[in-house]
């Protein structure tokens, strides 16, 4: 009867073993059957953080044998899109990473999906619009008309450049244009290094225009149009995943209300006001 008992009890314990999910942040369920993950980047990149601690999550786990990187989105901050980038290129070196494009997939959106290795997209998905933007607020004749006067005391002959209680000087806009040409060429370098395309190619392509998927595919910015489950099936094939593979996504991120005000709730005010937002982004400003 003990030995019936034991047996009993290590049997319960096996097939938690199996069954049961395990620990951590990337809610990837312990199982014999080999696995495709699924990441989704999905609306303004404003942050890597998320994106990134799930791909790590992928790229470490022995049962997962290929990433697909699902994108939809218009692109956003420049620092979180090269972030996201740079960890993709990581995971690209350990396992197969394929990319699947949704609506759009435009600048920044663009920029995260050069690390795969085989792009696929829509025929009418948004994509390209290689380029970088940098917007300022100019508020000097509202603040004239109602008598608003700024006074700055600064360090240096360039330290308020792009305030918005005066307009930009000639030699501001020089030494501004020159920075977003030397981030659009980091830009341009990231697609040639990854695509089969010279930095002249790309640089022919990179003035901001967007793609539909049938042109970026003529143009050699993607490989194939199809849909994500064509990309799941090409990712399987690439791990040498023999019939159907095991897909798992990351768990879904539980939010408080008082966070979605004080977080989301930011976010899409700065997607309806975009117009007025200051920053340095891959973003098209279509969205």
């Amino acid at each position: 009867m003990a030995l019936g008992v034991f047996g009993a009890i290590f049997l319960f314990f096996v097939a938690l073993v199996f069954l049961l999910p395990m620990g951590g942040k990337s809610g990837v369920a312990f199982s014999r059957k080999e696995k495709v993950a699924v990441l989704e980047l999905r609306g303004v990149i404003g942050s890597s953080k998320k994106v990134n601690e799930d791909l790590i999550a992928f790229r470490d786990d022995p049962s997962v044998k290929a990433i697909v990187l699902r994108v939809d989105s218009p692109g956003g901050g420049v620092g979180a899109s090269q972030e996201i980038y740079q960890e993709l290129k990581k995971a690209a070196a350990v396992k197969p990473l394929v990319v699947s494009m949704g609506s759009v997939a435009a600048s920044g959106g663009y920029y995260v999906a050069v690390p795969g290795q085989r792009i696929f997209a829509n025929p009418g998905t948004i994509t390209g619009s290689i380029g970088v933007l940098l917007e300022f607020v100019n508020l000097e004749e509202l603040f004239g008309k109602i008598g608003f006067k700024v006074q700055i005391i600064k360090s240096g002959e360039h330290k308020d450049m792009g305030s918005p209680t005066r307009t930009l000087r000639p030699d501001e806009k020089k030494l501004l244009q020159e920075f977003i040409e030397n981030v659009h060429s980091q830009f341009v370098r990231a697609v040639a290094e990854n695509r089969p395309l010279s930095e002249e190619q790309v640089r022919a392509l990179a003035d901001g225009r967007i793609f539909s998927g049938e042109q970026a595919l003529r143009e050699g910015l993607i490989d194939e149009l199809g849909n994500l489950q064509d990309a799941i099936d090409h990712a399987a094939r690439l791990a040498g995943i023999v019939g159907k593979p095991k897909l798992v996504y990351p768990p879904k991120e539980t939010i408080s209300w008082w966070d979605f005000f004080l977080g989301e709730g930011q976010t899409r005010l700065r997607k309806i006001f975009s117009e007025q937002e200051v920053g340095l982004n891959f973003i098209w400003n279509g969205f």
